[in-house]
């Protein structure tokens, strides 16, 4: 296959806005997972298996970055409330005890991050959706 195949094949024409609806609240969902790298792992596995558009899966989730740093927080403190783990260490904490709260902190905001994500998924795909039909159809008439 050339190259001109391959990046046509990229190509958003023709690609139905329920597919690209659900494209884009994926990413924006994984996109803030809270692990460092995983986004783009979880992006193109989702992309992979749903068949859904990788190159704008992945542009969205780039773009979600930042918020995958601002929202740690919250989803950590949101995640502790749910899983009881002790996540602080002490000020003369050993390596061992300082792994252990970083390892707690993670799975709190893990936890935190699979509360909103079920439904913040099926409003961001409903309402995307629902804007991408209603744009194709303002198209058809002009």
């Amino acid at each position: 296959m050339t190259l001109r195949r391959r990046l046509a094949a990229l190509s958003l024409k023709g690609v139905a806005p329920e597919t690209m609806a659900l494209s884009v609240a994926l990413a924006v969902l994984l996109g803030v997972f809270p692990v460092y790298g995983c986004p783009t792992l979880l992006c193109l596995g989702a992309a992979w298996l749903l068949r859904l558009n990788l190159p704008a899966m992945q542009l969205v989730n780039q773009l979600a970055s930042p918020l995958q740093l601002v929202l740690l927080a919250p989803f950590g403190r949101l995640g502790g409330r749910l899983v009881h783990i002790p996540a602080a260490a002490g000020p003369h904490a050993g390596l061992g005890q300082i792994a252990a709260g970083l390892g707690a902190a993670l799975i709190h905001a893990v936890a935190g991050w699979c509360v909103v994500a079920a439904p913040l998924g099926l409003v961001l795909c409903l309402t995307l959706g629902q804007a991408g039909r209603a744009i194709c159809r303002k198209l058809a008439r002009a």
